[in-house]
């Protein structure tokens, strides 16, 4: 739309904003992340994942449905492994890809990490003094 290159808009200095942002992340014990993610992953089989991705299954050579849920119950599909294992990848390939968003997002140097039982307080808090 403007015929410049992404890079080139990118290249210029940053905009100054008139307002400050705070970014904030809950800070999970990784053994109590790890329950609720595969706690999650139950929940999606029981909400119907597994029917879900039947209908996409005459399309999974498709690139866009490689994805954690879908990949492993294609496998279970073509019975290459058993319903219970391809439940059991699903939950590992979520804690997997949960490490790497918070590999990520630890690099962030702005975000604050808050307990999450606290985390409401916190970011009272830290609004308030904003003001």
């Amino acid at each position: 739309l403007t015929g410049a290159t992404y890079s080139s808009q990118r290249s210029g200095k940053a905009k100054q904003r008139p307002f400050r942002t705070v970014l904030f992340a809950p800070d999970w014990e990784r053994s109590l992340l790890y329950e609720r993610i595969d706690a999650r992953v139950d929940a999606m089989i029981q909400e119907g994942l597994e029917e879900e991705a039947r209908a996409l299954w005459p399309h999974h050579h498709l690139s866009a449905l490689q994805t954690v849920g879908y990949r492993e119950l294609f496998d279970y599909f073509d019975g290459h492994i058993s319903r219970e294992l391809a439940i059991e990848k699903i939950r590992q390939h979520s804690r997997n890809y949960a490490k790497r968003q918070l590999t990520w997002f630890r690099k962030i140097a702005a975000l604050e990490w808050v307990a999450p039982e606290s985390a409401i307080d916190r970011i009272l808090q830290k609004t308030e003094a904003m003001l």
